[in-house]
């Protein structure tokens, strides 16, 4: 038995005798430390817990007022905020709206003038709860809590707080990275600075696990940023992650290991410089290193995504045989379908849906007509979610890729798929405009020109 369970059974002890009648005070204290003393137990369902925390810290809150006790009413309000965001039962959506709440209530008392370091520390847990929030719009929620993050940082200073100080430049690198406003790349640069100066406080000898994860994180920037040069850009990213493993081992941090396998993966996918044919081998090499953590049974998102990511690789390798990889290609898309399902994932399913109908179009074995009309069939899927509202270059990129299935298709009538191959790349000359995207809207016009002639041919054959 733990000392956190015994805390447990001696402040329920206490509650028998602490009554709220009698003793309103001690009740109270003695709610707020069995709320503490159940987010941080161990044992014991983690859903459980939460939901215990957060009825002890309601209860608290019922003698503990703003009026009487404001500086523990407020920090109180703040523990009631983290349990809120942590929540695991309830809906998530509604758990995010009632941790930013709290912490707002915290920060009417907890002003940066009267208690700085309690302001900011709740400005740092405003920050992660506006960053994670799921309703209200996403633009708006990263600038909040890029905002919240830059407050906590005129209190929470290198010299004085190291180590809060470098988890707010992650946190802040973080939001940079997935902030919807402003410019991509500046926010990319900005990310990557955020993510160095991090790195200045959590060294490998002294915080290894943060180092760790702070070098994975800067390689997801490096693989995305749009500055410098994009072979160099991988070659960074390549290095960070290696780097990360270091530390990251399959023995002492699995999960970690996986993740940043998967992601050297994808490194190794993009990477422009050295033989392609070797990246492609390292790519598959790492995958298969990622999933032999990320188990469908236990990680099934992760697994789903590693076997799409696994699928790419397989379709664009060089060495053996063209046509066996196509299958295997084939193969690991239809497992990550098996997770990826389109009311759970419908994203992931749409991309799944996308990458199995280049592989269809590209398939060597089979029935070729068969195998065209599987492959538009897979992107009429894709474009269930991929709508040209919500998705629009995603959607103009398909419909090019449908227009040249039907163009090659000969499984229906001739002039069937003639109609559909020409209304296709017109859908995609919406996006792919003259002024915009030239080179595209010009061989878009060829393919349209040469099928109308086919079209106007086929009426008198």
């Amino acid at each position: 038995m733990n000392f956190v369970h015994l805390l447990i059974e001696a402040f329920q002890l206490a509650l028998e005798v602490c009554t709220k009648s009698d003793f309103p005070k001690d009740w109270a204290n003695t709610q707020i430390l069995l709320g503490i003393a159940y987010r941080n137990r161990i044992n014991g369902d983690e859903a459980e817990n939460f939901e215990k925390a957060i009825e002890a810290d309601q209860l608290g809150l019922e003698v503990i007022t703003k009026e009487h006790l404001p500086e523990y009413w407020a920090s109180i309000q703040d523990s009631l905020g983290d349990a809120y965001r942590n929540r695991i039962r309830g809906d998530k959506a509604e758990n995010f709206e009632k941790a930013i709440e709290a912490y707002q209530l915290a920060l009417s008392v907890d002003t940066k003038s009267d208690f700085p370091e309690n302001w900011a520390n709740t400005q740092i847990h405003l920050g992660d709860a506006y960053r994670e929030r799921i309703r209200g719009d996403q633009a708006e929620n990263f600038e909040k809590a890029i905002e919240a993050f830059q407050l906590a940082l005129e209190v929470r200073t290198k010299s004085d707080f190291p180590q809060d100080w470098a988890r707010i430049q992650n946190n802040l690198g973080y939001a940079y990275f997935y902030r919807i406003g402003g410019d991509k790349a500046d926010n990319l640069e900005l990310a990557i600075e955020a993510f160095q100066l991090g790195l200045e406080v959590c060294t490998k000898e002294d915080f290894p696990k943060k180092w760790a994860a702070i070098q994975s994180l800067l390689g997801y920037a490096y693989r995305e940023r749009i500055r410098g040069d994009k072979a160099d850009n991988l070659e960074l990213a390549i290095a960070v992650y290696q780097l990360a493993l270091e530390v990251s081992t399959k023995e002492h941090f699995p999960e970690e290991w996986a993740n940043t396998q998967d992601s050297l993966g994808d490194a190794y996918r993009e990477r422009i410089r050295g033989d392609k044919a070797d990246n492609l081998e390292l790519a598959i090499a790492t995958y298969q290193l990622a999933l032999s953590v990320y188990t469908k049974s236990d990680f099934p998102e992760e697994w789903a995504n590693t076997q799409d990511n696994l699928g790419d690789a397989y379709r664009n390798r060089i060495r053996g045989d063209k046509a066996d990889n196509i299958e295997l290609a084939i193969a690991t898309y239809q497992l990550a379908l098996s997770v990826d399902t389109k009311s759970d994932f419908p994203e992931e399913w749409a991309t799944t849906q996308n990458n199995l109908g280049d592989a269809y179009s590209d398939r060597i074995r089979g029935d070729r007509a068969y195998n065209l009309e599987l492959a538009i069939k897979a992107y009429q899927r894709a474009l269930d979610v991929y709508t040209k509202s919500d998705f629009p270059e995603d959607w103009a990129k398909i419909q090019y890729k449908l227009g040249n299935a039907y163009s090659n298709s000969i499984l229906e009538d001739n002039i069937h798929n003639l109609r559909n191959a020409i209304a296709s790349y017109k859908n995609a000359s919406e996006f792919f405009t003259r002024e915009d995207f030239p080179e595209d809207w010009e061989n878009l016009q060829r393919h349209i020109a040469r099928l109308d002639i086919e079209l106007e041919n086929s009426y008198y054959d």
